[in-house]
């Protein structure tokens, strides 16, 4: 669980319903059925048009590692890596057969399914490389489709405080329609401009973040398993990979 994404969340919102209390507003008038489903749904419209389905899809799923990232912990992988390292030099590349019928990470399951079919570092690191880095662009392009509709919400949401004006010119005449008119016009604007700058474009940085972490994890994993390949002590291999470490 990321605490400070759930701290920055319940931080953004609290600040600004908590302002328009003390301002004197009350909560409810920033409840708005029609301008909700202007922004919601222009947004979303928006996103679809810009993005490819996988994209869009994977883009969907991944929203959930702002709060719950995917696990990576690089200590427990480098230990993993020696251990293998360590079976190698005892029984050769073949001993680690087992390992990669066991192993739950696929992108190091594959490594090692390399390394037991014998295939040279240069092969080996050809492969995961390209893999390494068509996992990281698609994730990264899926981060991107949050931080897209957060430039379309305030536009969106403009566009929504425009339709609500242009109801309230419409009936100049009957007063008791110029409320309903106007609170859709700003709470609109209100909708696009939070969504984007609370919700849209800090969950497409964040992760961008996560993306890049992923993409660091794994060439971690390969350096390792190339070091493997080239016979590399595994003390020697510890000490390259603990490079990876954040400090």
């Amino acid at each position: 669980m990321d605490i400070l994404s759930i701290i920055g969340v319940l931080l953004g919102f609290g600040a600004i319903l908590i302002g328009q209390q003390l301002e004197g507003g009350h909560l409810s008038t920033l409840i708005n059925g029609p301008a909700a489903l202007i922004v919601l749904g222009g947004t979303i419209g928006a996103g679809l048009i810009q993005t490819p389905m996988a994209t869009f899809v994977h883009a969907v799923r991944s929203f959930k590692w702002i709060f719950m990232p995917p696990t990576m912990v690089p200590e427990e992988a480098i230990e993993k890596i020696i251990e293998w390292s360590n079976i190698a030099r005892r029984e050769g590349l073949l001993g680690l057969e087992a390992a990669s019928e066991t192993e739950d990470d696929l992108f190091a399951r594959k490594g090692l399914q390399l390394l037991v079919d014998g295939s040279e570092p240069e092969t080996i690191r050809a492969i995961l490389e390209t893999e390494v880095s068509t996992k990281e662009e698609f994730e990264m392009r899926s981060a991107k489709v949050w931080e897209g509709m957060g430039g379309y919400a305030p536009t969106i949401g403009i566009i929504g405080a425009v339709m609500g004006l242009i109801h309230v010119m419409g009936n100049l005449s009957d007063p008791s329609q110029l409320g309903s008119g106007i609170a859709v016009a700003f709470v609109a604007t209100i909708y696009g401009i939070g969504s984007a700058n609370l919700i849209l474009i800090p969950a497409g940085n964040k992760l961008k973040i996560i993306a890049a972490s992923r993409s660091s994890f794994r060439e971690m994993i390969m350096e390792g398993i190339i070091s493997i390949a080239e016979g590399e002590n595994p003390r020697n291999i510890e000490v390259k990979l603990q490079g990876y470490l954040p400090e």
